[in-house]
């Protein structure tokens, strides 16, 4: 090397060396900002039909967060139908994303796809961790004591409610508080077939309705493993729910009122989905809580009624029922707590990816509560129906406005969510995550034999005692005992530590 290039080499290194050591190098995840100064922009995947309106949407939200977070979002919306797959695709094949509304919470969680948080919700997102009830807390911390998701802080315990259509109730002078078993129901679907044919007495879909909890039941993981407990007993074991008396007596009635008629013929078939407008059903279930009906009024067009059939318990599978997480290899984790934080906690923010924009697609009434707009578009279509958020799948509802207009909410309808919070019982196994990582052969050919029949079972379409020893053999060819000994094992040890 020429040594009179020596000095100027020794000047740049030292150069450099200040340069890093005082800050001006970027270390990732610890600067808001871009390195030209642009806010950070991530990328968010969230469940539901995507929306005509979600670039207008989108294009507002990062022109009000910007400026208070340097960070800006691109925000998709996959369809119902798509969402998992596409989410797992994602996730297998490594694409770049940040952030996600996670269905499946806790296989991902224990397959390493999302961040571990604990650390962050003592720092960034400490204020959003101060809004969340802590039983949601208590219920998405894993099995090696780390969080890996935000709960949506909502109802804490998700009721089975039946509805109707109040017109209906009212014509005939029904008493919805006195049917709460499916047996129950016979009488009153047979006078509504008879009285009121126009209208569908029953109607399910191929994922059908966890009818199990009439009895008592909880999933331990998800119903394409039909392995289910008692969930308030504290030494209940763990049971293939197809091998119970219980579920025979609901699989029985349930063909006996698709032969009857009372159900829809499509059943089997039908996709899941949101309430269908306008449409004329009598009986319909779902999970919801507090105020339901207003919700449910909104999405029929008309209004209901609703009894919840089921008792106030929490547990794991209602309160993962809304969770956003972070990508374990996202680029910008610091921002997207920041993303979090901002939408747990602040109602601008939160009511904009809720409702969409004021003054295109909803107005405030005096009382603060949002009403839809309902003049047409060039389209012929509501400015309202032109952007809807999935109000479980994103954040705090309790900074949420209320909803105003021709089904309005009660002005203190998050206070009554509250008291309804503080009388909730926890599950026995509120927060038991059984790790089945080395079991994966076994649950694959679970769901699939799962797939095969539970629609056409769940929805009285096929002769059960042809078909219910079938699906239990093949179950046990797939491996479900084995999977229900080693859930059994580690609910024991949990048992044991948790004592």
């Amino acid at each position: 090397m020429n040594d009179r290039r020596k000095p100027l080499l020794m000047t740049l290194s030292l150069i450099l060396l200040l340069l890093s050591s005082t800050g001006c190098f970027r270390q990732s995840g610890q600067n808001s900002d871009s390195d030209d100064g642009a806010p950070v922009n991530l990328i968010y995947y969230t469940i539901g039909e995507p929306d005509k309106d979600l670039q207008l949407v989108n294009d507002k939200i990062n022109e009000i967060m910007a400026p208070k977070i340097g960070v800006t979002v691109t925000y998709i919306k996959v369809g119902w139908q798509e969402y998992e797959d596409r989410l797992h695709t994602l996730i297998s094949a490594g694409s770049p994303f940040d952030i996600a509304f996670v269905p499946d919470y806790a296989p991902t969680a224990m397959r390493g796809a999302w961040l571990r948080l604990d650390d962050y919700l003592q720092g960034l997102g400490k204020e959003m961790y101060d809004e969340v009830d802590p039983i949601f807390w208590q219920g998405v911390r894993m099995n090696d004591g780390g969080i890996y998701g935000i709960p949506t802080n909502k109802e804490l315990a998700v009721r089975d409610q039946w509805m109707y259509p109040a017109s209906i109730v009212d014509k005939y002078h029904i008493d919805i508080s006195k049917y709460d078993t499916l047996q129950s129901l016979e009488p009153v679907l047979r006078m509504i077939q008879q009285k009121e044919p126009d209208y569908v007495p029953m109607e399910l879909d191929r994922d059908s309705h966890n009818f199990f909890a009439l009895d008592g039941y909880e999933y331990i993981m998800n119903n394409k493993i039909p392995l289910m407990i008692k969930s308030l007993d504290p030494s209940a074991e763990v049971v293939n729910i197809f091998e119970t008396k219980e579920a025979r007596r609901i699989l029985d009635t349930l063909r006996r009122y698709y032969k009857a008629g009372f159900i829809n013929k499509d059943a089997a078939l039908r996709e899941p989905g949101g309430l269908k407008r306008g449409a004329k059903v009598f009986w319909k279930s779902s999970g919801g809580g507090p105020l339901s009906e207003t919700t449910w009024s909104k999405d029929r067009g008309y209004k209901v009624v609703a009894n919840p059939v089921t008792p106030s318990v929490v547990t794991t599978e209602s309160v993962r029922g809304g969770i956003m997480a972070v990508n374990a290899n996202t680029k910008h984790p610091a921002e997207s707590i920041k993303f979090l934080n901002l939408l747990n906690t602040d109602p601008e923010i939160r009511n904009l990816f809720n409702y969409g924009i004021e003054g295109v697609h909803y107005t405030l009434d005096a009382k603060g509560q949002v009403v839809p707009i309902t003049s047409k578009d060039k389209d012929g279509a509501d400015a309202s129906s032109r952007y809807a958020g999935v109000q479980y799948t994103q954040g705090n509802w309790f900074i949420l406005n209320t909803m105003g207009g021709d089904y309005p909410d009660p002005v203190d309808k998050w206070e009554q969510f509250r008291q309804y919070n503080a009388g909730v019982v926890k599950s026995a196994v509120l927060g038991f995550t059984p790790d089945l990582s080395k079991m994966t052969a076994q649950t694959d050919n679970i769901e699939m034999v799962w797939q095969k029949y539970y629609p056409s079972l769940m929805t009285g379409s096929v002769d059960v005692s042809a078909i219910l020893p079938k699906f239990n053999h093949e179950l046990k060819q797939a491996g479900i005992d084995e999977v229900r000994n080693e859930v059994q094992r580690q609910l024991d040890a949990w048992r044991a530590v948790s004592r």
